[in-house]
């Protein structure tokens, strides 16, 4: 089991493409974007890859949702990266706002002084919640939001009560991802990755099981029993850590690249609430992957109407113009924060960057005046019910899931049983390897959605730009990723 694991660690990066795939296309003609003329490096490279065994292609030139690489091929980013560049690449007006703000100045220490671009992002970020949430915080990247976020929820007892330093515990769920510093990974559940370093991670993270509705629910089971059925494990879980403990319960509103895009129940999170509050703790929502519109809603929770007391945001913020995530916190802990030290014990060098706020405020000032949620909301659904119309026949499509521009497909060995194939199989990066070499799309894979170890899925997530019709030839695509990944097995 651990060799499987091991093998498996980063299967859901999408981060491999051997030099032979490079061989494959060294004659693809590309036509699409910009020529670069520099010499593809022979020499070995220097860079701490993720796999320095099989180095990745080179990517020369972007734009829009194309990509080349060094030998000429070129693929439709269906992806755009994992879930990242919402705008995709070559945004005029994010370029301009970035060299703008550069002309002014590039770097401001936070420690001492603040700069009216960080100012205009926050009031950018707490408006698209309506003012539901108070304050913003601008960090570098999602693991970043996710470490501020655990000690923001620890900060915010101590400042109630000082004396009384009970609150050290966290609730997650399995089959979970936040993160990939130490205290993100601690939080997070996702078996693969944490595997090499279990015995460094922090104790105080507890988990219960994850929404589900394709591995978790009975067959005989209605929605409202299966919510209930969580609700009561939570709630368990409270007293058997010790509520008092308890600083907050996390969870993923749609969760990403551990599972496959799979989102939670209706009436899930309003259930997870009601334990939280019984017991005083928070509610932090880890919309890094899922959130900024990406799921048909500016923030995820913003379709069941839960507001949680942390947010964590990240990739669809910036767009991937800038590295540059957040942290967002509701007028309950901005009100006991103010009423106390009236200062966050944490900082980071590049916190709050300006070059990056500019980015970040341009592509969710773009976002907003193009009305891009909408056509995510409008497009998701064609693509849901394209999605289902063309795999659900499928005998080793056992589920397809997701909202917005946000969807999974899940494979099994047995469509009935909903058996996994074996870990040695390599399904999701069978699928990714086929639409990237043989059909020109950028599937995301992913392992351990059965158990945290077995069970394979792949993502799609298009930039917010997409139109109907670019949805229904990605559709085509897909089942002939499929399609020829399964015959030729």
């Amino acid at each position: 089991m651990a060799n499987a694991l091991l093998r498996c660690s980063y299967a859901g990066m999408a981060r491999t493409v051997v030099p032979s795939y490079a061989r494959r296309y060294a004659s693809t003609a590309a036509t699409a974007l910009p020529v670069d003329d520099r010499p593809v490096p022979t020499t070995k490279s220097a860079v701490l890859h993720r796999n320095i065994k099989n180095p990745p292609l080179q990517v020369v030139a972007a734009n829009g949702t194309r990509m080349r690489f060094s030998n000429g091929h070129e693929v439709e980013d269906s992806t755009v990266g994992a879930s990242v560049a919402c705008l995709g690449h070559g945004n005029k007006r994010v370029r301009q706002a970035m060299i703008d703000q550069m002309d002014k100045f590039s770097y401001c220490n936070s420690i001492f002084f603040g700069h009216q671009v960080g100012e205009d992002l926050a009031t950018e970020l707490i408006n698209g919640t309506g003012g539901a949430m108070a304050r913003a915080y601008i960090l570098s990247s999602g693991s970043e939001a996710m470490d501020a976020a655990m000690k923001m929820a620890r900060q915010y007892f101590m400042e109630l009560n000082p004396k009384q330093p009970n609150r050290i515990n966290f609730i997650a769920r399995e089959g979970s991802y936040h993160g990939t510093t130490i205290g993100g990974l601690s939080m997070s559940g996702h078996v693969a990755r944490r595997s090499l370093f279990l015995d460094m991670l922090l104790p105080n993270v507890h988990r219960v099981s994850s929404c589900n509705a394709y591995r978790g629910m009975k067959p005989d089971q209605t929605t409202e029993e299966y919510v209930e059925q969580l609700a009561d494990e939570l709630d368990r879980k409270f007293q058997q850590v010790g509520p008092e403990t308890v600083c907050a319960f996390v969870a993923e509103p749609v969760v990403g690249a551990a599972l496959g895009c799979v989102p939670a129940v209706p009436g899930y999170f309003k259930a997870m609430r009601r334990v939280c509050d019984k017991y005083g703790a928070l509610l932090i929502l880890d919309e890094v992957m899922s959130g900024m519109g990406r799921c048909g809603s500016l923030h995820v929770w913003q379709q069941e109407g839960v507001v949680p007391d942390i947010e964590t945001m990240a990739k669809g913020l910036g767009g991937g113009y800038a590295p540059v995530a957040g942290m967002m916190v509701n007028h309950r802990i901005a009100d006991a924060l103010m009423a106390g030290t009236g200062a966050f014990l944490h900082g980071h060098t590049y916190q709050g960057h300006p070059i990056a706020c500019a980015a970040a405020l341009e592509v969710q000032r773009i976002v907003r005046e193009d009305n891009l949620v909408e056509n995510v909301k409008k497009t998701g659904k064609l693509l849901g019910r394209l999605l289902h119309q063309e795999l659900d026949s499928h005998p080793n499509v056992g589920n397809v899931r997701g909202k917005g521009l946000f969807w999974g497909i899940e494979f099994v060995r047995d469509k009935e049983s909903k058996t996994p194939f074996p870990v040695t199989a390599g399904i999701a990066n069978a699928v990714h390897t086929t639409a990237l070499m043989d059909v020109g799309i950028m599937l995301y894979p992913g392992m351990g959605s059965m158990n945290g170890v077995e069970g394979d899925h792949v993502l799609v997530s298009p930039a917010y730009t997409v139109t109907e019709k670019d949805i229904e030839g990605l559709v085509r695509k897909i089942k002939d990723t499929i399609d020829k990944t399964f015959a030729g097995m």
